[in-house]
């Protein structure tokens, strides 16, 4: 037989018994042959043979075979596909593999069998691993499994409204909203530009610092200097009228190693009082190394154990007591037919009596607090203690007029609650109202902007839930009163004593956190109203809620568009986020993320941390997980597919290399001063020629680059550069500073090593500049092509040579060979004879290469000639800007290399440079503008 036949033979025969065996064969040969292929074998034999086939099969014998056949087929019909299990005996169609968890789902003629079978194997169901969506949507247990969630991401309160149209991020050790669900970019600028954008800022740690005023003073004054600007001994933030910001060091180490950008607000000195209280606001990516360093600086090094509160603990450990019962009442009185039964006992099986979101995120037992035994100044970790949202737009106090109501005073019974007990003093009655007569005046402003910058303002205000529109309402501006107190709060601020708030005592603040009303509370008195949707009012009972307004200023640098951006922050006690959020978003606010975070301050011209703060090692881990993040993406495309880096001319695509910029542009200008220094060392004699003398002579090579934030420096930088507005059109005046000449340059160099300027980059003409865009210097016959008109299109990059794309081609080529003889060598070996264990398998890993397609490796080569212009800088921002209708990029550039560039541009042309995206080869002009 063919082999054709034979696989033809065995796939019709598969499913015959081959038990059945005959003693002759239909060739005469003496091997058995089975009935099947028999019977297959005569239904395809021709007429001629018919007569020697039936000689040679007997009618007894070929009944046999096929009873044999009839019987094993049905025995393969009734058996079942399992041994022990009776699944196998339904139809195809029927087989589920639910069925085998629960016999419920089989039919009633094969249940009691498949019980049976389950008990005597000795299975025994277990129980289901979740509980039932009611039991989990139990507000205990949903308390319980959202603190069990945050263990590595804290949620701030605002998370579930935020999770449910937002693109979510785990960020600093908080999961945060990053952007909306929906396009809703130019909304939110449109917002930002004439009404109102509404941000959850709460996850910005807060450290309170407590003492005497000097003593603080003193302590912090190492921290900060005054050349880069006020500090914390500022008079009008010392007064705790205005909120102050400022950039913090490491004790004495200025103008190196800082750490970065904090906001402070001091409490309002209390009479009779020499303690004195501050609040500092830190990026949680600068808590971890600016509390040690208070505490270096205060001496605080005592922890103080928190006590353990148990009103906040999970049922778990809550420990079991007995029912509480009314007199002559019993169990069985209590339960009336027809209704379910309800637990009255606080045993361990309930939800938790009181649970505040963000207590479930630390350990009860970590420390919190801090003093000194010798400064007696206390350090106090307010993190997750208060909420604090702002609000960015010129109608931003008309949303906050239309939420906020002052607080009515009462004279009530005694009470557990703060605001009955305040309400007994005179002069704090007196102070309330005179806070609510300012905000009244406050209502008539129609501009945010209008206001001193910083100004801050204490109230007490009503449950905002109580004044919650039935549906979405806009806040639309009140009419501007033309009143002289208005017009004296718009130049003078608020007054010293109307600062104070009482969310400043923690007492005050867990009192109002511990009573606030629920909203199963709230709906039950809302369905009891007479006519539905009216307003509700508040009962004598009731907590009142102390806050505090902060005025967030605008753009304060540069001379256009002053005060954009301007805004409130609403400070509160925790547990009422949500209470005020969605009151908030009832106004026809916008909800704007982290992105619109970045956007704001890119509007602004400001740096965004830790974004632009490359010095701080915040800013240094910040640039590494971007740059991984992108190498990532880039990886992830094939290679035909993404950009060739090299042949562009971009060294570092993902990264900014400022270090080796600032150390290519330094041996310029100190190259002269280096040779004469060791010109007159040689002198000397050569004992007193030491090796100290000789590493200062290099220690340019070393040094570490800093970011040059003196006001002084950067002001008369700023007038060489003729500051002009974001298109160039219109210059600005400058004061009285000194002309550009070489003396006057190689004195600003000497006090500005290795320094990096903060730069605002506007395109003249088309072109989007994007993040890692290299600034670089323009040639003569560049800055000619400006002649013929603003929109002139820049030069061009010749393309490069990759030259390592031929080695990588080798290298494949290599690894291919190296593995195909390692295998032809393992494969003879295992035939052969057996391998020796002390031979080693090539390791991949060690033959491969590390070089990537399209990137350079590591060491770079010069950044600044690598290209056919000099190289200045880079923007780490980027974009189109919706506020003046041109590209803008904001980045660093070497203060070395821009003074050099200034002093050799013309005057009509200074400022004038290049800007050219790392995936084009296209340059595009770009003013150069520092803004103090």
């Amino acid at each position: 037989m063919s082999s054709s036949k034979a696989k033809m033979w065995e796939k019709k025969m598969r499913h015959q018994p081959t038990s059945v065996q005959y003693s002759s064969t239909p060739n005469g040969g003496d091997a058995p042959v089975s009935g099947t292929y028999l019977w297959w074998s005569m239904c395809r034999l021709c007429a001629d043979c018919v007569q020697t086939v039936c000689r040679l099969c007997a009618g007894g014998a070929f009944a046999r075979a096929r009873a044999a056949e009839v019987s094993a087929m049905l025995k393969a019909v009734n058996r079942t596909t399992g041994k022990c299990h009776v699944f196998g005996s339904l139809p195809k169609h029927m087989r589920r593999r639910a069925m085998s968890h629960n016999t419920k789902r089989l039919p009633l003629r094969l249940r009691d069998r498949a019980n049976r079978m389950s008990l005597k194997a000795g299975s025994k169901k277990e129980p289901a691993k979740n509980k039932s969506r009611k039991a989990r949507r139990r507000h205990g247990n949903m308390l319980l499994e959202f603190n069990r969630r945050q263990r590595k991401n804290v949620w701030l309160e605002t998370h579930i409204w935020h999770a449910k149209r937002f693109i979510m991020v785990k960020k600093w050790g908080y999961c945060l909203g990053h952007r909306p669900t929906n396009k809703c970019y130019r909304p939110c600028y449109r917002a930002m530009n004439s009404h109102c954008l509404l941000q959850d800022h709460s996850y910005y740690c807060c450290i309170e610092l407590q003492g005497e005023e000097s003593t603080l003073l003193a302590s912090l004054s190492r921290l900060t200097s005054k050349e880069a600007g006020p500090t914390f001994a500022a008079a009008m933030t010392l007064s705790g009228q205005r909120q102050g910001s400022v950039v913090v060091y490491r004790a004495g180490q200025y103008p190196l190693q800082p750490l970065g950008p904090v906001t402070f607000l001091w409490r309002p000195q209390i009479q009779g009082s020499t303690i004195r209280q501050l609040w500092i606001w830190a990026h949680p990516t600068i808590k971890k190394d600016l509390l040690p360093e208070l505490q270096t600086v205060c001496e605080c090094c005592e922890a103080v154990v928190p006590s353990i509160n148990l009103m906040g603990t999970p049922a778990e450990v809550v420990p079991t007591t007995e029912c509480e019962q009314k007199p002559n009442e019993t169990p069985e009185a209590k339960q009336i037919t027809g209704t379910k039964r309800k637990k009255t006992c606080k045993d361990a099986t309930g939800p938790p009596t009181k649970k505040i979101i963000g207590d479930g995120t630390r350990s009860p037992t970590t420390p919190i607090t801090w003093k000194s035994s010798s400064t007696g100044v206390i350090i106090n970790d307010l993190t997750m203690e208060m909420v604090r949202f702002r609000l960015i737009g010129p109608q931003s106090l008309t949303v906050l007029s239309e939420t906020l109501e002052t607080a009515g005073v009462h004279k009530s019974k005694p009470s557990s609650l703060w605001w009955s007990e305040q309400c007994k003093d005179e002069s704090k009655r007196s102070l309330h109202q005179e806070q609510s007569d300012i905000y009244r005046l406050l209502k008539g402003i129609h501009l945010t902007g209008e206001l001193p910058p910083g100004t801050v303002l204490g109230l007490t205000v009503e449950d905002p839930r109580l004044t919650l529109p039935t549906k979405k309402v806009v806040a639309l501006p009140h009419v501007k009163q033309s009143e002289e107190k208005s017009r004296e709060l718009m130049l003078k601020g608020v007054p010293k004593h109307c600062c104070q708030s009482y969310l400043w005592e923690r007492s005050v603040r867990d009192n109002v956190t511990e009573n606030k009303i629920s909203e199963q509370e709230l709906n039950r008195r809302r369905s009891e109203m007479l006519v539905p949707g009216s307003r509700l009012t508040p009962t004598p009972p009731q907590s009142r809620i102390p806050i505090l307004l902060v005025h967030q200023p605008g753009k304060q640098v540069g001379c256009e568009m002053m005060s954009w951006g301007a805004g409130w922050d609403l400070l509160l006690p925790k547990g009422w986020g949500m209470a005020f959020w969605v009151p908030l978003v009832y106004r026809g606010v916008r909800i704007g993320g982290l992105n619109m975070s970045l956007k704001h301050s890119q509007i602004k011209g400001v740096p965004h941390f830790p974004h632009d703060y490359p010095d701080c090692p915040s800013g240094v881990a910040f640039q590494e997980e971007q740059e991984a993040e992108l190498l990532k993406t880039f990886k992830r495309r094939p290679p035909a597919k993404r950009t060739n880096y090299i042949k562009h001319g971009c060294l570092a695509p993902f990264r900014c290399p400022w270090q080796q910029l600032a150390e290519e542009w330094e041996p310029i200008r100190w190259n002269r001063e280096r040779r004469k220094t060791v010109r007159s060392k040689q002198r000397q004699s050569v004992t007193s020629f030491s090796l100290h003398d000789l590493l200062n002579c290099h220690e340019w090579i070393s040094a570490a680059f800093m970011l040059s934030r003196n006001r002084k420096s950067l002001r008369l930088l700023s007038g060489w550069c003729r500051p002009t507005t974001s298109k160039g059109q219109r210059p600005c005046r400058v004061g009285d500073q000194p002309p550009l000449n070489h003396s006057a340059v190689m004195s600003f160099l000497t006090a500005h090593r290795m320094s990096l300027v903060w730069v605002r980059l506007s395109t003249l003409s088309k072109g989007k500049p994007e993040p890692h865009a290299m600034v670089c210097v323009p040639t003569a016959e560049d800055l000619q092509l400006l002649n013929k008109g603003p929109g002139s299109s820049g030069p061009q990059e010749p393309p490069h040579g990759d030259h390592f794309k031929s080695r990588i081609k080798h290298k494949k080529k290599g690894l291919r060979k190296a593995a195909t003889s390692s295998l032809s060598e393992m494969s003879h070996l295992s035939a052969s004879e057996p391998k020796p264990s002390s031979s080693k398998e090539p390791d991949p890993s060690q033959s491969s290469s590390d070089l990537t397609f399209g990137l350079w490796p590591d060491p770079l080569p010069r950044v600044t000639s690598h290209c056919c212009r000099l190289t200045l800088g880079w923007a780490t921002q980027g974009d189109f800007s919706l506020s003046v209708g041109c590209g803008e990029a904001l980045g660093f550039v070497c203060v070395a290399g821009l003074l050099k560039t200034l002093s050799n541009q013309p005057m009509e042309h200074r400022g004038m440079l290049l800007l050219r995206n790392p995936t084009s080869l296209h340059y595009r002009f770009v003013k150069l503008t520092i803004e103090v």
